[in-house]
């Protein structure tokens, strides 16, 4: 990018601890070549490509950061090296026994696991191993907060901002060649990120004994099997897609939430967060420590956030596959996410359906209802009332719940109302499994 665009793919200098994942994790990364540069990695990329067009102050400021531009390379060819050497034990445990003892280790601690493998150990130490920037006070504001948007927006949007990581080949790759593209897995893969989210603004959730942090152990063995199964199948190509699900592409699930809410505090001229605001980036933040993310890609001020997301953006190259992408659009479109049973079902199916759509055109598509129906999603006049009447009902019960929790009388029975909803909606997404099974792998989709 600029003069440290034009790299040679082929004689890249990662950093050291991208490089000795080769040495420290054999099992996984024996076969990677860490000194290339991967093609979806766009190193011609320049400010005044025309895909920057809508952005390109935000851009500008991208390749004024050669440090930051390294920053995001190095972490496309990083994964995560405690649940990497932790999946690597796969050929001598098996995946099923590797789920059970980190449940275990979860649940009544890593002692209580019979002759815990040293590499569950440091997973779990890892995760406990709380950062000095990371304000648990804050983060405990932070889910009070989301726990709204959880009960009232995420039933109707879980669907959109699910595709729209599939709007990329480099990046929706993984998920087709694990065997994704069934009706039924892709509604299981839908509730499974719509749970974790969901789950981890309970009241005390992400504390060591709480099930969002057991969810995000589980998140993070779900990653590390798949790489450990793709790397390890002869029939990924590193040269070509880099590392299966790098931390570049964790960032965007993590941290799209912030992300527009602190460009929307910039569009205003601001350049701090309110307190309420700060609690909600304290969470994702924290969420995805939780992930297994570090914090020099964790964003603190809205400026830096924004920094950050864009330069993901940038460094991957844009690539649409009708095969790889489409086949996951449209088998995550088509299928049916909820019980159309009953006339209740009935009208939230249809709600959501419409709600999903605008979702998707509008934070992922940049508002472009053509390149939408070009790769399936319509959004047609009934599509459109749909979602409409969506917002309402989002708006209103957001406001209900909003000014509920405030008033000095009920707000205590409004908050049981608001988490009761919550665990109504979990017990709906169903039993959360996060496992992979190597069995279903399409691998010759690479």
């Amino acid at each position: 990018m600029g003069s440290d665009t034009q790299i040679d793919r082929e004689a890249w200098v990662y950093a050291d601890d991208v490089v000795r994942q080769r040495d420290e994790i054999p099992g996984v990364y024996g076969n990677v070549d860490f000194t290339i540069v991967p093609e979806r990695y766009d190193a011609e990329a320049t400010v005044d490509d025309e895909r920057f067009a809508p952005h390109r102050a935000a851009v500008e400021r991208v390749f004024e950061q050669p440090e930051l531009q390294r920053l995001i390379r190095d972490a496309t060819m990083r994964g995560d090296r405690f649940a990497d050497a932790y999946a690597a034990l796969i050929p001598e445990f098996g995946f099923r026994t590797l789920v059970e003892m980190l449940e275990t280790a979860c649940e009544q601690g890593v002692d209580a696991v019979d002759d815990a493998p040293q590499e569950l150990r440091d997973l779990i130490g890892a995760m406990e191993a709380t950062p000095d920037w990371v304000d648990m006070e804050l983060v405990e504001r932070g889910a009070a907060a989301e726990r709204i948007g959880m009960a009232t927006a995420t039933p109707f949007a879980i669907r959109g901002a699910f595709l729209a990581t599939f709007l990329n080949k480099y990046a929706a790759l993984p998920m087709t060649m694990t065997g994704t593209l069934s009706d039924e897995a892709a509604a299981k893969r839908v509730f499974e990120t719509a749970s974790f989210f969901t789950a981890t603004t309970l009241p005390g959730a992400l504390r060591r004994d709480g099930k969002g942090f057991e969810a995000a152990a589980k998140v993070r063995l779900m990653h590390s099997m798949v790489r450990f199964h793709l790397l390890s199948s002869g029939k990924w190509d590193v040269a070509t897609y880099g590392t299966p699900i790098p931390q570049v592409d964790q960032m965007p699930a993590g941290l799209i939430g912030v992300f527009l809410m602190s460009a929307e505090v910039l569009r205003k001229g601001r350049t701090e967060f309110t307190d309420a605001e700060r609690a909600r980036v304290e969470l994702s933040r924290y969420r995805c420590f939780l992930l297994g993310l570090p914090e020099n890609l964790l964003g603190e001020t809205p400026q830096e956030i924004v920094d950050l997301m864009t330069a993901r953006h940038v460094s991957l190259v844009e690539g649409y596959d009708d095969e790889i992408c489409g086949s996951l659009v449209r088998g995550t479109m088509e299928v049916d996410l909820f019980d159309t049973s009953t006339v209740r079902g009935k009208v939230h199916a249809w709600l959501e359906n419409g709600f999903s759509r605008f979702v998707l055109i509008k934070s992922f598509l940049g508002g472009d209802a053509e390149r939408a129906e070009s790769i399936g999603i319509t959004f047609s006049t009934g599509e459109k009332v749909a979602a409409g009447a969506a917002l309402g009902a989002i708006t209103a019960k957001t406001l209900f719940y909003t000014y509920g929790l405030k008033a000095p009388v009920v707000g205590d029975r409004i908050d049981r109302r608001l988490n009761a909803r919550i665990a109504t909606l979990l017990d709906r997404y169903g039993h959360a499994d996060f496992v992979t099974d190597a069995d279903q792998y399409k691998l010759s989709a690479a």
